[in-house]
């Protein structure tokens, strides 16, 4: 089959040369990467797809929930090659805020473009293990200065604690971008708001929990769990 589409396709470029054809081709039309296509809502929530696909996976997250970071490193790949990538749906990641070190993360990675959110977001959760040591090995002493004074002092030294600030250097980020975006009040109520909103309109308990098309998904909290709905709902 290979080798006669191969001669039909030799044969009918000769027919164009003999009789003289000189039109130029058709570009092929792009084909938008949705993998690494990231927009944000009104809201300012994060997309990763096609916004207009006909499946929506939101996921609700938390930076310091070690079963979302899992979720994270066990699905990423099958969601972006399966559901995102070829536009079959797109995933929306809602920052479901649990404690100051969440929100610390939270608002650095909401402080970049839209664009870069999910790469940021990707790199957090995926070396999660690597920097969160100090939830666990701080001194009295460090905890206080995250949790008392300014709101600023309070997420800088956290930044601090947690190697935040190198973890952004290396990533193009300098230290007066961060400390803007550490001191950004503002959104920090924005994000504790819509982490209310989840659990007073939506009824979300718990990180990570899943909806799909505006239907929260119940006792659905990892990715073994969830693959077999969205399997049901493509097919």
């Amino acid at each position: 089959m290979i080798r006669k589409f191969a001669t039909t396709t030799l044969a009918f470029a000769a027919a164009l040369t003999l009789t003289g054809a000189t039109k130029p081709s058709r570009p092929t039309p792009r084909i938008a990467n949705w993998a690494v296509t990231g927009t944000a809502t009104p809201e300012g929530y994060h997309i990763l797809g096609n916004p207009a696909a006909k499946l929506r996976l939101v996921e609700f997250v938390s930076y310091t929930c070690p079963h979302c970071a899992h979720f994270e490193v066990e699905s990423e790949g099958q969601l972006k090659l399966g559901l995102v990538g070829p536009g079959k749906g797109a995933v929306e990641v809602r920052n479901f805020v649990r404690d100051p070190i969440d929100m610390t993360v939270a608002l650095i990675t909401n402080c970049v473009p839209a664009n870069r959110f999910f790469t940021l977001h990707t790199a957090f959760m995926r070396s999660q293990s690597q920097w969160i040591g100090p939830l666990t090995s701080s001194t009295a002493s460090q905890r206080q200065r995250w949790t008392t004074g300014a709101f600023a002092a309070r997420t800088r030294a956290i930044a601090s604690d947690f190697k935040f600030y190198e973890f952004m250097a290396a990533r193009g980020m300098d230290r007066p971008t961060m400390d803007r975006c550490l001191a950004n009040e503002a959104l920090a109520n924005k994000l504790a708001a819509q982490t209310d909103a989840a659990v007073e309109k939506l009824g979300v308990t718990g990180t990570p929990s899943f909806m799909v098309d505006g239907v929260l998904l119940a006792g659905t909290h990892d990715w073994a769990s969830l693959k077999p709905q969205l399997l049901a709902r493509l097919n």
